[in-house]
């Protein structure tokens, strides 16, 4: 079974946490693509849905899903996402695909955020894929240099601006042995608008694709 496949499978697997005309939560990415594709395909109705991207949105709104403000709903029932890393604690790297900011605030207002990746995004130890980190423009330097003190390698993802209009710096190498700790540092830094560790908030489950099937964290 191979990646495609494996996301596939998982996307399929995460229809078990949509009730039937609820307001639900909507990730950035491949396998939130292909959750998306298997919720069109399923025939549940839901009320609307809120998205974490103008990407999210596109493709809902061509399947006829109705896309509304985060500020239009109360809390959101559940909230379906993936993630670039996760460990055994449940804590995530996000951000590949740029729309960090937005996906913790969905992940804040919703109820239960299930988490949907194939195998090869587990690690023992967070870090191995580059942190991003969302910067208000002005701050992008100033943001670099902070990384550095705290024994990162930033790189400014060129040519990329976010749904917000700000830049992304992918900060490599760093210790992220307290993910919460480093969660938390970051955030307080002038300039950050949050980076894509999803430690004080993490994933209340982890639904992850084997090739033997799903496996729940």
């Amino acid at each position: 079974m191979n990646q495609d496949q494996l996301k596939r499978l998982v996307g399929e697997a995460a229809l078990e946490y949509v009730r039937t005309d609820s307001i639900i939560g909507v990730g950035t990415g491949s396998t939130v693509n292909c959750f998306i594709e298997a919720l069109l395909q399923s025939g549940i109705r839901i009320e609307a849905a809120v998205s974490s991207s103008e990407a999210t949105t596109a493709l809902l709104e061509a399947g006829g899903i109705k896309v509304i403000d985060l500020n239009q709903t109360g809390g959101l029932d559940v909230y379906i996402d993936g993630a670039d890393e996760f460990d055994a604690h449940r804590r995530l790297i996000k951000g590949g695909g740029g729309a960090l900011t937005r996906e913790k605030i969905v992940t804040a207002a919703s109820r239960t955020f299930v988490c949907i990746a194939d195998q090869s995004k587990q690690v023992n130890v967070l870090g191995a894929f580059p942190l991003p980190v969302e910067v208000i423009p002005m701050a992008r330097s100033l943001v670099a240099r902070s990384m550095v003190a705290l024994g990162g390698q930033p790189e400014w993802r060129k040519d990329f601006v976010t749904d917000n209009g700000n830049y992304i710096l992918d900060v490599h190498n760093l210790d992220l042995v307290d993910p919460v700790g480093m969660e938390k540092t970051i955030n307080n830094l002038a300039g950050v608008v949050t980076c894509g560790l999803f430690a004080l908030r993490p994933a209340d489950l982890v639904l992850v694709a084997h090739k033997d099937g799903i496996k729940k964290l």
